[in-house]
């Protein structure tokens, strides 16, 4: 006679549903009823599952696709010319701008860094025109000194009260999005932090399986920020063999990876030698 299955746990990991079944001696990890790991030991099953649920999309094709995906447009990868001067330079000289015109340590407690912060924003094409134009209203509608030093504390500090304070200042400016919230601290400390483009991060997230796609909101909330940051560690681990230039100085490597493999079209590979 068969071994009756009976559901041990459950849970919801962003928009997917988990459950852990036992049958007999064995334990099973489903997603959204569809097996994804399995093992003698409840609790390590209940791990993995946790940690490989993404696996079950049909969209995974983990770190070696992304691998290839990323050559096929960069043959030559992180060192290609052509990757330097279409991925990578631009965000060396916004950066550049950002410490000379707005200095971390300065904009933190300083005041009339509205105009210079609001030229970094323009100097990349990072940003969609329409947001560029919502945080210029916002930092010339008056709240410029208490943006600049929200988004200065929360690079210095990244907590979820210091990404509180931040999304506060934006929110009234319909400014309250990742990639406003982001956008300086990865400038300001590429070392420490990232910046989130959503529809390619999340797509990305996808591909490798990481528990980002479906942990994501629009809503500026912390546990989130720490997903991606974490999805950015994983991403450097898996990319040793690539040699990114800026590793462990900072992550402008990783980001351009994250939006090559989420964002990149078919039909344009080997443009970039």
């Amino acid at each position: 006679m068969a071994a009756k299955a009976r559901t041990v746990r459950q849970d919801r990991l962003g928009k997917l549903k988990l459950s852990l079944v036992q049958m007999g001696d064995r334990f099973y990890g489903l997603v959204d009823r569809r097996k994804c790991v399995e093992g003698p030991d409840a609790d390590d099953v209940w791990r993995r599952l946790r940690k490989d649920a993404g696996k079950a999309d049909p969209k995974y094709f983990g770190y070696d696709g992304a691998r290839n995906r990323f050559l096929k447009f960069f043959p030559n990868g992180f060192h290609s010319d052509g990757f330097s001067s279409r991925e990578r330079d631009y965000k060396l000289e916004a950066k550049e701008k950002l410490d000379a015109t707005a200095p971390l340590a300065e904009a933190m407690n300083g005041r009339g860094f509205g105009e210079a912060v609001l030229s970094v924003f323009r100097a990349t094409n990072m940003l969609s025109p329409f947001e560029k134009t919502w945080v210029a209203n916002m930092v010339r509608g008056g709240d410029a000194d208490d943006f600049v030093g929200a988004a200065a504390g929360f690079t210095d500090r990244p907590t979820e009260a210091s990404l509180r304070e931040l999304a506060a200042v934006l929110k009234p400016h319909g400014c309250a999005k990742w990639t406003v919230a982001t956008y300086l601290p990865f400038l300001w400390r590429p070392e420490a932090h990232m910046y989130l483009k959503p529809e390619a991060t999340k797509d990305f997230a996808t591909r490798v399986g990481h528990p980002l796609a479906s942990l994501y909101e629009a809503q500026l909330k912390f546990d989130i920020y720490s997903s991606l940051l974490d999805l950015v560690d994983e991403t450097a681990n898996e990319l040793l063999n690539l040699a990114p230039r800026d590793r462990p100085l900072d992550h402008i490597d990783i980001q351009s990876f994250i939006w090559v493999v989420g964002d990149y079209r078919e039909g344009r590979e080997g443009v970039y030698p």
